[in-house]
């Protein structure tokens, strides 16, 4: 065998060892991709759920998209960073606080914020959301007297600081 030959076997070694690395780290860039991409998709909440089954439920909020979902009767807001905008679909979430407060009970709205970044500015933005709550109740018909508010609390998320952005509207007594 001559030396040309061993490294023609040598290059050509060289060149299926390179090819079956490549095919190795596409393969797994893809697999994350692929994750990555088609998680969030499943991820997302109806606009409004119904109170289904915890194993049926989907998770309570996106990352950084607002979302409405009621849960066991409490309707929960979701909010994007930095905003205090209602997600669509306020309204029909709120139909059956409308219709307790009709029948003689009080609209509690409590606002939560998550950990990070200024204490102070995240108290203010759950303020200001848990007012926008409010603001839909009160365009639904609710009288202000009829909407209690409760001091913004700071809260830790189970997954994600999204979970932590939220408004809770429950029916308490009159």
């Amino acid at each position: 065998m001559s030396s040309s030959d061993d490294d023609s076997q040598q290059r050509f070694a060289l060149g299926f060892l390179f090819a079956l690395i490549a095919l190795v780290v596409s393969a797994v860039v893809g697999t994350v991709v692929v994750k990555r991409v088609s998680a969030p998709a499943a991820a997302k909440p109806a606009a409004v759920a119904s109170s289904a089954p915890a194993a049926e439920a989907a998770p309570a909020a996106v990352a950084d998209e607002a979302s409405v979902r009621v849960e066991n009767g409490v309707v929960k807001f979701y909010f994007s960073t930095a905003k205090a905008d209602l997600a669509g679909g306020a309204s029909e979430a709120l139909a059956d606080v409308v219709k307790g407060v009709a029948e003689g009970k009080k609209a509690v709205v409590s606002g939560f914020h998550d950990a990070t970044g200024d204490a102070a500015l995240n108290a203010e933005l759950a303020k200001q959301r848990a007012f926008a709550v409010r603001d839909a109740l009160k365009a639904l018909g609710v009288a202000e007297d009829k909407i209690e508010l409760k001091k913004p609390e700071e809260t830790t998320a189970s997954g994600s600081n999204a979970e932590a952005r939220r408004v809770e509207v429950a029916l308490g007594a009159q």
